[in-house]
C-alpha cells in the first residue's frame, strides 16, 4: 500500500514539472536575445484568473536595445483594456555563461534567463499591486520564438504554489 502511494505521488510531481527546456535544443530558429530584443515590439496580450477565464487584454509597446557591453534594456508600456497604465523595464546582463540575468523593477531579486533552441524559460517573482499593499507572485514563463519575428510566450502566476493565474501573448518584431 505504501508502495502505491510512492508511486502516486511521484507521478504526481512528475506531472506537475513541466518540460524540460531542453527537450527544444533542436527546434528552429534558434533564440538568440539580442537579435530578437532588438528594436520596436508589439506584445498583445491576456491575463486568465485561475479558473481559465479571461479578466484582463493588453498591448504593450516595447524598446528593445543592447549597449557596447552587451546590457540589453527591455522598455516595456503597456495598456490595458480598462485604460490602466503600467511601466516596466528590463535589464539583461550577460552571465558570462551564453545567458542573461534579468532585473526590473517590480521584479524581487534576479531572474536568470534559460535558451535552448527556439525557446527561452524565466522564473522570477513579481510584486504586483494588491488591495492597499502588494501581492508577490512567482512567475513561470516560457517563450518560443515561432520565427524571426514572432514570439510566443505563455506564463502561469502562482502564490504558495498554487497557480492563480496564467499571461499569454504574442509579441511581434515592427519593421
Amino acid at each position: 500500500m505504501l508502495r502505491l502511494f510512492g508511486l502516486g505521488v511521484a507521478l504526481l510531481l512528475s506531472a506537475c514539472s513541466g518540460t524540460p527546456i531542453d527537450r527544444y535544443a533542436s527546434n528552429t530558429p534558434v533564440f538568440e536575445a539580442t537579435e530578437f530584443f532588438n528594436g520596436r515590439l508589439v506584445a498583445h496580450g491576456m491575463l486568465k484568473n485561475f479558473q481559465g477565464e479571461v479578466t484582463r487584454r493588453f498591448v504593450a509597446e516595447i524598446e528593445a536595445s543592447w549597449d557596447e557591453a552587451g546590457v540589453g534594456t527591455l522598455d516595456e508600456s503597456f495598456e490595458f483594456d480598462d485604460g490602466e497604465l503600467q511601466k516596466r523595464v528590463w535589464t539583461l546582463t550577460p552571465d558570462g555563461q551564453g545567458s542573461y540575468t534579468g532585473t526590473a523593477g517590480d521584479v524581487v531579486g534576479p531572474a536568470q534567463l534559460r535558451f535552448s533552441g527556439n525557446a527561452l524559460f524565466l522564473e522570477y517573482i513579481l510584486r504586483i499591486p494588491f488591495n492597499e499593499g502588494t501581492l508577490d507572485l512567482t512567475v513561470d514563463d516560457r517563450m518560443y520564438l515561432i520565427d524571426d519575428n514572432v514570439l510566443l510566450n505563455e506564463s502561469v502566476l502562482k502564490k504558495f504554489g498554487v497557480k492563480v493565474g496564467e499571461l499569454v501573448l504574442v509579441i511581434r518584431k515592427e519593421p
